[in-house]
């Protein structure tokens, strides 16, 4: 039976993500040739660019992601930190390894207002064997306002 290719709205499969360094993997995500995640849709973020030790993302809340007083929910806050951060590890994960987010912290230093077109960057401060580590933050796009911070941690494991 024929392998079945992947397409822009179907994730690739893993041998296909183990075939692929994660720098790659990401430069396909942003090219289009591989989907983001879904929850990236969800909560109206995307990724914007990405290099060795470095993924940006864009986004602006809207109501659909606040809390009950009608603010930004944290959630949102770490969700898109999470991501930028990770991503940053991931891009210098090599062929054949994976990753997952093995805890992350967060400092939410002001509300974004509602519909604000923001930056998250997440950078590198060192990927090893079988850990990597990153700091990320929140800013405006238009305005430079810092808005939070973060840390992560992630495991790097060999899945082939």
């Amino acid at each position: 039976m024929p392998k079945v290719a992947h397409t822009p709205d179907k994730p690739p499969g893993k041998d296909e993500m183990l075939s692929m360094s994660g720098l790659e993997a990401m430069q396909s995500m942003l090219n289009g040739d591989h989907p983001g995640p879904p929850i990236a849709a969800t909560m109206c973020y995307g990724l914007h660019s990405v290099e060795k030790g470095k993924a940006v993302f864009r986004g602006a809340p809207n109501h659909d992601v606040t809390n009950p007083m009608g603010t930004v929910h944290g959630g949102w806050y770490g969700t898109v930190l999470d991501s930028a951060m990770a991503c940053a590890v991931l891009t210098m994960v090599p062929t054949g390894k994976m990753y997952t987010t093995l805890e992350y912290k967060v400092n939410i230093l002001r509300a974004i207002p509602l519909g604000t077109m923001v930056e998250c960057v997440g950078v590198t401060d060192h990927v090893g064997r079988s850990t990597g580590v990153a700091h990320g933050e929140i800013r405006g796009v238009e305005d430079g306002r810092l808005y939070a911070t973060g840390s992560t941690t992630c495991i790097i494991m060999n899945l082939a």
